[in-house]
């Protein structure tokens, strides 16, 4: 029987029914062994209690100004077809007088058309955006709170000796991440710069930037003997790591 609750917790399904992520089939399952055995319902609980710290100490802001643009579009999106029929029935009437300008008619509809168009594209883009982010936290989640994530403390070279990192690698749920906690201060014209080695391919993973928030994760590509950098490069970033200007490195 523990050996069933053990394997049971080492899936990652108490975290994705918290998250809302479960199938029905799954969900039932979860439900089940919440109810039946007391060492899921305590960790659940933990779980519960974790992801309310986490999800303060993460929440994603929306963008200033989002309700507002959103209500917009709306009532653009509501005036445009009340211009619409409005069009319509003028067009009708109009058709009797003079056909040709039932030509003008059609071309205000099609403009219309690709306004709605443009609106319902943006509103998808920032739902797709919305999942992407919600995805990220759910596998921070996972990787902070499962026991068999292990943790590297990442250290600078001579020069970057104020440099300090962890990174945080979960071989079996395949994911890892980075908290840069410290960065020491550059000229302007430099900036920090991060790389990961994937199969034998260096991954471009972008400037470092907002290090102030001592609680980001940067996420890092997962693979097996994969090495992560971090190295000085000019200020925008670079297209290639500078090698001889590598200030520190982890292998996971």
């Amino acid at each position: 029987m523990k050996e069933k609750i053990r394997i049971f917790l080492d899936t990652d399904l108490l975290e994705k029914y918290l998250i809302g992520t479960t199938t029905l089939e799954e969900s039932q399952q979860v439900e089940r062994y919440i109810a039946m055995y007391p060492e899921v319902r305590k960790t659940y609980n933990e779980l519960q209690e974790n992801l309310e710290t986490f999800a303060k100490i993460h929440a994603i802001k929306a963008p200033e100004g989002l309700k507002a643009k959103i209500m917009q579009r709306i009532k653009t999106e509501n005036a445009g077809r009340r211009k619409f029929r409005r069009y319509a029935i003028a067009a009708s009437i109009a058709a009797f007088i003079f056909a040709g300008s039932s030509y003008f008619f059609w071309d205000q509809s099609q403009n219309l058309q690709d306004e709605n168009a443009i609106v319902n594209n943006k509103i998808k883009n920032l739902e797709l955006d919305m999942k992407e982010q919600l995805e990220d936290v759910r596998n921070q989640f996972i990787v902070l709170n499962n026991p068999q994530t292990k943790k590297y403390v990442v250290k600078g070279n001579k020069k970057a000796k104020e440099l300090k990192a962890v990174a945080y690698i979960n071989p079996v749920k395949k994911l890892s991440y980075i908290n840069v906690q410290n960065l020491p201060n550059l000229p302007e014209n430099q900036c920090y710069q991060m790389w990961a080695e994937v199969n034998g391919e260096m991954v471009n993973l972008g400037v470092l930037k907002n290090v102030g928030d001592k609680d980001k994760l940067w996420p890092l590509p997962y693979a097996k003997d994969a090495i992560g950098y971090i190295t000085i490069e000019p200020q925008g970033g670079n297209d290639t790591p500078t090698v001889q200007n590598i200030v520190a490195n982890i292998k996971y």
